[in-house]
């Protein structure tokens, strides 16, 4: 996966535009969960007798198939740690957690490489940024289904038919190792500066990372660029690599704590897990800072493999995603779920999770047409303009 806020400020600070309308979505109808296995390729879900209780027909087919294969979710990243350890002790379902660190691109690689593959090396579902959603239905590589609470995700941050729909969203921030940095960079332009020599790198291959690119796309909004100029990005990047501040490592925790990569730009409930783990363990004290302007969110979106070998428990899982339980697990993680409007209106978020949510007003969500030409850009320009291979 390498690939908040106070959020009623967020909410009413930030224009959301064409991804994430502040109203919940309606219209489209959720679609029963089936217990009927969804075959390789399959375009749409089954449907189940009117007299059964839909949920638990799934629960049933679910648990029969036993296990689901997961990939790229770091167990820090939106507390996936605690969403995959709620699902196996509520169902009893086995969870094999494939590759943590692999990057959106390297998901949708996972499909294609594992078409024929039934065993536990094949991923049932995925968690793309937005932009690998769209590629990944043209591609075939994901099914249509509709969770329970469909009508309560925006319209704006689902595909129509179903086949891949807005899961969280977050603000890409400077994650600071104050023990190797003294003074803490509080906007872009401060990473310029000849103190932070060595000292800068992203939490991706900005070749197929959905974090790493759209860090180099927030850049260009600091940079003089737009939502419809990335250019500036790179350009930024090129300045960064030819001062000698950027680090061509991909940052982790561990790279982040041994002063490796001290200032290291990621998502904000990356960020601020990192911070917490780190103080509870006795690592070093994390800073994380919202940069002054280019204010960046980036949703990202969950799908079915097209391939699922447990197609019925990578139902479920969407299930207990978009349940309000799954939603306020990822809030917990200082991510922002994207039923959070219907979650609010039902009173059914905790006051405390809200309390611990920085103030990220201002920030932009880019549409998906921008999201799609920035990412074709950035992965094809990166080599010939900054010319520093991440890895």
């Amino acid at each position: 996966m390498n690939s908040t806020r106070t959020l009623p400020r967020l909410m009413v600070g930030v224009a959301i535009l064409a991804i994430v309308s502040a109203a919940c979505g309606g219209g489209a109808s959720p679609t029963p969960p089936s217990a009927a296995p969804t075959e390789p390729g399959a375009t749409a879900a089954p449907t189940v007798e009117a007299t059964a209780d839909p949920m638990a027909t799934l629960i049933a087919a679910a648990q029969a198939e036993g296990k689901l294969s997961t990939i790229a979710l770091p167990r820090d990243w939106c507390n996936y740690g605690a969403v995959i350890d709620g699902f196996k002790a509520k169902y009893g379902i086995d969870v094999t957690e494939l590759d943590p660190n692999a990057g959106s691109g390297d998901e949708l690689e996972a499909i294609r490489a594992n078409k024929d593959n039934p065993g536990t090396q094949a991923p049932d579902v995925i968690d793309v940024g937005l932009a690998f959603g769209p590629q990944a239905k043209d591609e075939g590589l994901i099914q249509p289904y509709k969770v329970m609470t469909w009508d309560s995700i925006p319209d704006s941050a689902k595909d129509a038919e179903g086949y891949w729909y807005g899961d969280y969203y977050g603000v890409l921030a400077f994650e600071v190792n104050t023990a190797a940095v003294s003074n803490v960079p509080k906007d872009w332009s401060d990473l310029l500066k000849p103190e932070y020599a060595n000292q800068v790198a992203l939490a991706g291959d900005p070749l197929s990372s959905n974090q790493a690119i759209q860090t180099v796309f927030a850049a260009a909004l600091a940079n003089g660029g737009s939502l419809d100029d990335a250019q500036k990005g790179l350009d930024f990047f090129k300045q960064l690599n030819d001062a000698g501040n950027f680090v061509p490592v991909i940052a982790k925790p561990g790279t982040i704590a041994s002063g490796e990569t001290p200032i290291t730009i990621r998502w904000t409930y990356n960020a601020l897990s990192n911070r917490d783990a780190s103080a509870a363990s006795g690592g070093p004290a994390i800073e994380v800072v919202v940069p002054t302007s280019g204010r960046f969110a980036g949703v990202y979106v969950q799908a079915i493999s097209a391939y699922a070998p447990n197609p019925n428990a990578a139902k479920l899982w969407m299930e207990y995603l978009y349940s309000d339980e799954g939603q306020n697990l990822w809030l917990s993680g200082y991510c922002h779920p994207i039923r959070y409007d219907n979650l609010i209106a039902n009173n059914a978020v905790p006051a405390d999770q809200l309390a611990k949510l920085p103030d990220v007003a201002g920030a932009v969500f880019p549409t998906l047409d921008q999201l799609n030409k920035a990412k074709e850009l950035i992965t094809t320009q990166w080599p010939t303009v900054v010319g520093a291979v991440v890895k």
